[in-house]
C-alpha cells in the first residue's frame, strides 16, 4: 500500500521559498518531490508505510529548520 503526504512551508517571500528549495534539493532526491509556489514549498512524500513517511517527514522539518537557523545566521552576520 502506497502512502502519500505533503507538507507546506510558508515563508515572507518567494525568495526565502527559492532558498530553502535549493539547499533542500540534494537530500531529497529519490525521497520527496518538492516545489515552490509563490510563498509556500510544497513537499509530497510518498512511501510504502508509515514508518517510512514518519521517518522522512522528521529528515525534513530538521533539515529545513537547519535551513532556516543558518539563513537568520547568515541575516545577523551582514545587517
Amino acid at each position: 500500500m502506497k502512502i502519500n503526504a505533503v507538507i507546506k512551508f510558508k515563508y515572507k517571500r518567494e525568495e526565502y521559498a527559492k532558498i530553502v528549495f535549493e539547499s533542500l534539493k540534494p537530500d531529497n532526491i529519490g525521497y520527496v518531490k518538492s516545489f515552490v509556489d509563490d510563498k509556500y514549498l510544497i513537499c509530497n512524500l510518498s512511501g510504502d508505510s508509515i514508518g517510512t513517511i514518519l521517518s522522512t517527514a522528521d529528515d525534513l522539518v530538521f533539515c529545513e529548520m537547519m535551513v532556516e537557523r543558518t539563513s537568520e545566521l547568515i541575516e545577523l552576520n551582514f545587517d
